[in-house]
């Protein structure tokens, strides 16, 4: 089946069953070694893994590793762009869950993105990135400790997604006309707007579908959490993109308020439910007041509208989520995605599972690894319902490979979601326990070493992976 690599003679495959894995004892699980640093990451992060399992289960559990390629790498096997060779896509098909390093984007080669094509390839719809603070890592943050947020990044689709066409095309010119001249007239809504004709286009489409099965993952997710962080909050920019991003939060209060009827509250039911109960006598309209700021300068239709919202509450879940019951319930709310931006930097502790659009995800989850320490302890995952890829967040760099020096937390810390993923929790628990050890006791790469005060003697790439795995206890 294969045209250059061989499977394992031992181990299983992973399989899955509605959407979730069904792990034996001898995974075979394939990994991607990685550009550039890739070299020196990858032996010590499955240096780390292994000695993980084995602490953990003392060989009743075996990780069994299928080398496979992509990238730079792959090339080198089988020619000149091929960047992505079937052999890769087949594996990761069949053995279902994989691992890898940081790759390249193609110059010339013809795929936009590998990781963006693996993504899309396999349908791994759902992105997750947590940032968790490690005590004693370096930030430029004051209280960094209080960053512990999940991001669920859609995949697939929003402009990630890669329709678009060039400046002064045919068809840019075709679609800049249709929109011009038939569409945008006949919506009364866009009045005289019209799109300059030395435009390029790109297309945002963003589905009921994609947008549901990304936040039914990370409800899941919260529902897992500790009842202080069960929360999940809607990332969006649906003030101004009504019909993408405004559906996308749209769809969410829609998932969570039917199927996840019972576990889940708004957070508007939950004003509405705690005027209530502070007020057992209030009237509908009073507590369509409290609701609503500026309630009183609103039309007498848009008052009409929210007293009725309010008794729709009441009568569909005060007993069920009223009476202080709601307090149980995952805490559904959204905010707008410049507003977390800046609110991830200044009251984290806020927040605790965000779910949002492609492009809204790449930002905010960068953006919270900086309060954290860097790329360098992001990890990531990219899972579907039939497979997972669970991977390095930063780039190649490929001016420190070979050198022993840059820092292999990001794959080590993405080993750790997959053995989470699992269901392995005693060796993830280990390795976080042993990364957390590391840090605090000064023993990092340099990466983390040159920002400590006072400045430490930096670790090698594979001296920081014996310093994690002498801390397993």
């Amino acid at each position: 089946m294969y045209e250059k690599i061989t499977p394992p003679d031992t181990g299983s495959r992973i399989t899955f069953k509605d959407g979730e894995p069904i792990v034996p004892d001898n995974p075979i699980i394939p990994f991607i070694r990685g550009d550039g640093t890739g070299v020196d990451i990858w032996p010590a992060s499955q240096k780390v893994i292994d000695a993980a399992v084995q602490t953990a289960y003392n060989g009743k559990r075996q990780i069994t590793w299928f080398k496979i390629y992509a990238g730079d790498e792959a090339c080198e096997q089988y020619g000149t762009y091929q960047y992505l060779p079937e052999d890769t896509l087949l594996a990761i098909k069949e053995y279902g869950v994989a691992i890898k390093g940081p790759l390249t984007t193609p110059v010339g080669g013809g795929i936009r993105s590998l990781n963006v094509a693996l993504r899309q390839i396999n349908d791994l719809y759902c992105c997750v990135r947590p940032c968790r603070y490690y005590q004693g890592t370096p930030s430029p943050h004051k209280y960094p400790e209080k960053m512990d947020v999940v991001i669920y990044r859609e995949n697939t689709e929003d402009i990630y997604l890669g329709i678009e066409w060039r400046q002064g095309s045919e068809m840019a010119q075709r679609i800049i006309n249709l929109l011009n001249t038939e569409l945008i007239p006949a919506t009364p809504e866009h009045g005289n707007k019209q799109i300059r004709l030395d435009s390029g286009i790109g297309i945002k489409p963003i589905s009921k579908t994609g947008s549901q099965r990304l936040i039914r993952r990370a409800i899941k997710h919260a529902l897992r959490l500790p009842k202080h962080k069960q929360s999940v909050t809607l990332v969006h920019k649906g003030n101004i993109m009504k019909y993408t991003e405004g559906a996308f939060r749209d769809w969410g209060y829609e998932l969570a308020t039917t199927e996840f009827r019972a576990e889940c509250i708004t957070e508007r039911e939950s004003w509405i439910l705690r005027n209530q109960e502070l007020n057992p006598d209030i009237a509908l309209a009073e507590n369509a007041r409290l609701l609503e700021p500026g309630y009183d300068a609103l039309t007498s239709e848009k008052q009409a509208k929210i007293v009725k919202e309010v008794e729709n509450v009441l009568n569909s879940i005060w007993e069920t989520h009223g009476q202080g019951q709601w307090k149980d319930k995952v805490m559904v709310n959204d905010r707008i995605a410049d507003s977390v931006f800046q609110q991830l930097q200044t009251r984290p502790d806020e927040y605790s599972v965000l779910a949002t659009m492609n492009l809204n995800g790449d930002y905010v989850s960068d953006a919270a690894a900086a309060v954290v320490g860097g790329l360098g302890m992001a990890p990531g995952a990219n899972i579907g319902d039939q497979c997972a890829i669970f991977e390095a967040t930063h780039g190649t760099a490929p001016k420190h490979a070979g050198l022993d020096r840059i820092n292999p937390g990001s794959v080590i810390l993405s080993a750790v979601m997959m053995l989470e993923y699992m269901g392995w929790q005693e060796a993830a628990e280990l390795i976080k326990q042993g990364i957390g050890d590391a840090i605090a006791n000064s023993q990092v790469t340099y990466d983390l070493a040159r920002l400590m005060e006072p400045p430490v003697e930096p670790l090698k790439c594979s001296e920081f992976a014996e310093a994690i795995i002498k801390h397993f206890q």
